[in-house]
């Protein structure tokens, strides 16, 4: 299998857990990584950092492919701005999922977003694009996660529950069946959603029955 060269825009913590994943998952190699100014020059994982955000268009000369590979709790719009500047430079940005995670044939994943160790998405659900799915998140049947979500490590998305764009759901979290969450909510860690929620809503204490 032809290997193709990716670039991963983010140096942090993020980034390591793309890379691990990447490096499992065979189908790309990692050019390299975009990061600071400062950090221009020094590694990550033994990758290079080989610009910051400013020599993105250069840097499509030696690498077609792109993720996004900055973190996201407190808010979506950095991930946004960087994936809307690489679709911009005419990056294509893949989808990466993990050999040890699980992706029903009759899921659909759009475009940047990675699905990590561990996690499963059943038959019928739908990702939008930039999505993180962390590791061993459950997406359960037909639910759907709207574009540049987060929805963190151990979390359980039940079946028919509809997650809006731009929303981070916390660490083992529970979105209970046909549940809707507007856009840009924020589920804190260890929740139970019962009760749907409008746009921008911070979830941080348990529902009630």
């Amino acid at each position: 299998m032809v290997q193709e060269s990716i670039l991963l825009v983010g140096a942090g913590g993020h980034a390591k857990a793309c890379i691990d994943i990447i490096e499992r998952e065979k189908g790309f190699i990692v050019k390299g990584l975009v990061g600071l100014p400062e950090e221009v020059g020094s590694r990550i994982l033994d990758y290079p950092i080989l610009g910051s955000d400013e020599d993105v268009r250069m840097l499509l000369g030696d690498c077609k492919n792109a993720l996004v590979a900055v973190g996201q709790i407190k808010t979506p719009e950095l991930r946004i701005r960087l994936f809307n500047q690489l679709q911009e430079n005419g990056f294509l940005l893949p989808v990466i999922v993990s050999p040890h995670a699980y992706v029903s044939p009759h899921a659909k994943l759009d475009v940047g977003t990675i699905v990590m160790h561990g996690a499963v998405v059943n038959a019928g659900a739908v990702v939008g694009k930039n999505c993180i799915i962390n590791t061993r998140v459950l997406i359960e049947h037909e639910a759907i996660v709207a574009s540049h979500c987060h929805i963190s490590t151990g979390a359980v998305i039940n079946g028919g529950a509809n997650i809006g764009a731009g929303s981070f759901v916390g660490s083992g979290s529970i979105i209970g069946n046909d549940i809707k969450l507007g856009s840009g909510c924020l589920v804190g860690m260890g929740l139970a959603v019962r009760h749907h929620y409008t746009n921008n809503t911070r979830i941080l204490t348990n529902d009630k029955s």
